[in-house]
C-alpha cells in the first residue's frame, strides 16, 4: 500500500530515467493523468497512453532523452506538498522554479495546472511538485 501515490509517480519517472528506460508504467488516477498531460504539454515526455484494466488503469509514459547526449529531458522532479506537510500558496506568492525555466504543478479549485496558468487565472492552491 502506497501512502503517497504522487511521490510514487514522480519516483517511478525519476528511477526509469536513471536506468535510461524508454517507457515507464504507472498505476493511474485522475491527478496522475493530469500531471502526465502537463508534462507532455511542456515537452518533458515524448508521449503517453492511458490504458484501462480491471482495477484502476495504467499510464504508459514514453520518456524523452536528448538524441546526442542521451540526457533525460527532466533534469529534476521534486515533490513539494506531501501528506504530512501540505504546502499551499497564493498566486502572488508562487516561487519561480529554476529562474522561470522549470514548472510548478498546482492543484487548484479550477483543476490541476501549471504555476503560470494559475497566476493568469488568479487562483492559488496546493503546490504538488516542481519539474525542471
Amino acid at each position: 500500500m502506497v501512502t503517497d501515490p504522487i511521490a510514487d509517480f514522480l519516483t517511478r519517472i525519476r528511477n526509469a530515467q536513471m536506468a535510461t528506460h524508454r517507457i515507464v508504467e504507472i498505476p493511474a488516477s485522475k491527478l496522475k493523468k493530469r500531471i502526465t498531460e502537463i508534462l507532455y504539454d511542456k515537452g518533458y515526455i515524448l508521449k503517453y497512453k492511458f490504458e484501462e484494466d480491471t482495477k484502476q488503469g495504467v499510464i504508459k509514459i514514453a520518456l524523452k532523452y536528448d538524441p546526442l547526449t542521451k540526457e533525460p529531458a527532466i533534469k529534476e522532479i521534486q515533490r513539494i506538498s506531501r501528506p504530512g506537510l501540505r504546502q499551499y500558496s497564493k498566486p502572488e506568492d508562487f516561487k519561480r522554479v529554476k529562474n522561470g525555466l522549470g514548472v510548478a504543478i498546482i492543484s487548484t479549485s479550477k483543476g490541476v495546472m501549471t504555476d503560470k496558468e494559475a497566476k493568469a487565472q488568479n487562483v492559488g492552491g496546493e503546490v504538488v511538485c516542481f519539474i525542471y
